[in-house]
């Protein structure tokens, strides 16, 4: 009866992904993305943070950011970052609600310049999550559930991608990035898995 149940709800889990999107996020499209090189396995998972304006949250200027809608007036670090076109394939607020803004069979545009096991330009072969959040500022409770939720969803939908196959941005740019940074903790998030 246990397998039964089990089966039954990694079942939902990937029929939870339609055509690259997955059907309980709240879709937010973003331009932002193009293909994926032909017969490329998805099989990495990078863990980012973002907040906008630094250090602030509960905004919509994230989603703003990743459609190129944001309005570079609203506060001055804006205009440093206007000319930027990145997206994420998802962004898991402080409420942990899932945001999802390009479709698993697209190449997001998270990683930047970026390269993991001796294989450059990440974007090509990974999936993106961005946490509303710092370096150093703890992560909800909400998130790591919602992360962990989302990260399982993932690991059953592509089997090229293993846990160990789960880095921070840190992690495949260390020269350039520091997320999820310091308050990000590991170990609870692949106890959560």
């Amino acid at each position: 009866m246990l397998e039964l149940w089990l089966f039954k709800s990694l079942m939902t889990k990937i029929t939870n992904i339609v055509q690259g999107w997955l059907t309980t996020a709240r879709w937010v499209p973003s331009p932002n993305f193009n293909a994926r090189p032909e017969n490329t396995c998805i099989s990495l998972l990078v863990i980012h943070n973002i907040s906008l304006p630094p250090g602030q949250f509960g905004s919509t200027y994230i989603e703003s950011f990743f459609q190129n809608q944001l309005d570079t007036e609203a506060h001055p670090y804006f205009a440093t970052i206007a000319d930027s076109q990145v997206s994420s394939h998802f962004l898991i607020t402080r409420d942990g609600e899932q945001v999802q803004f390009v479709s698993l069979s697209h190449r997001a545009w998270h990683a930047g310049k970026s390269a993991y096991d001796g294989i450059e330009n990440c974007n090509d072969f990974s999936i993106g999550i961005e946490l509303e959040g710092t370096d150093t500022i703890p992560y909800t409770d909400q998130q790591y559930l919602s992360l962990a939720d989302l990260t399982r969803t993932l690991l059953m939908a592509f089997p090229d991608m293993a846990p160990d196959r789960i880095v921070g941005h840190s992690d495949i740019a260390p020269e350039r990035k520091t997320d999820p940074g310091q308050a990000f903790d590991w170990r609870r998030y692949r106890t959560l898995l």
